[in-house]
């Protein structure tokens, strides 16, 4: 298994926002979390690329409050929950964060570049910056324009050409389609679509459920910061009381 996600629990204070999850996710995998919102979804992503360590570690008291966290991950057979945030992206475990966040004041070039600081070479940098304009040829288009210019599809499109260039082995992708009209948002699910058959393992945060099983290979159901149900999307689907409660089908 590729990633291992063992009884991981996080508390803001005495908020509890994550209770013993377990997942799991193999090589070549797109495996989707979805829920109500508040389940916890993007808080499981942070604990597992090491941001909520991070946070915990740097940002605690300007928030005024302490966090808690619990549990083990292992990554491609070694334990990574005790490893800062970015030597677990140099292992190949990338987080492409909600809400896009490019650097919007530089250039989309600038902004992949940034991305491709992990090459160990020119030649493996343009392979990856080759991959990016590829399933993105608006980026090329766009290089020379500030990011912070760019629609909202085109930030998400260079969200996700940015975390390529480091080159995952599993990408974390948070709500990717938040905002998209529906055409932009079936392009995108495309361009996902050719990233996992490129074989790229991703474990994908996603309110729009039915896009989301149409390209997961397995699916958990996540609320109040527990698993409630795990499995297919055709094993999912077929109960009624699942669709209408937590998947809003």
């Amino acid at each position: 298994m590729l990633l291992e996600v063992k009884n991981v629990s996080v508390s803001y204070d005495t908020a509890l926002v994550l209770n013993g999850i377990s997942i799991a996710v193999d090589e070549g995998e797109l495996v989707s979390l979805v829920g109500p919102n508040g389940a916890g979804k993007s808080t499981l992503l942070r604990a597992i690329t090491g941001l909520v360590r991070w946070e915990k570690s740097t940002l605690r008291g300007a928030r005024g409050g302490d966090i808690t966290v619990e549990g083990t991950v292992e990554f491609a057979g070694e334990r990574i929950d005790t490893l800062p945030a970015h030597d677990i992206v140099k292992r190949g475990l990338v987080h492409c964060p909600e809400r896009r966040r490019p650097f919007t004041e530089m250039t989309v070039t600038e902004n992949l570049k940034a991305g491709g600081y992990l090459s160990r070479n020119r030649k493996e940098f343009r392979t990856s910056l080759d991959m990016v304009y590829t399933l993105f040829p608006v980026l090329k288009e766009r290089g020379n324009q500030v990011s912070g210019k760019l629609s909202g599809g085109e930030q998400q499109m260079l969200a996700l050409g940015r975390a390529l260039m480091l080159q995952p082995r599993l990408l974390c992708i948070d709500e990717p389609s938040t905002g998209l009209a529906s055409r932009l948002k079936q392009e995108l699910f495309e361009r996902i679509g050719e990233i996992k058959s490129s074989g790229i393992a991703m474990l994908l945060v996603e309110q729009d459920v039915s896009m989301a099983f149409q390209l997961a290979t397995r699916n958990y159901v996540l609320s109040a910061g527990k698993v409630i149900s795990e499995g297919t999307s055709e094993e999912l689907l077929k109960d009624e009381g699942l669709r209408k409660t937590y998947l809003g089908l």
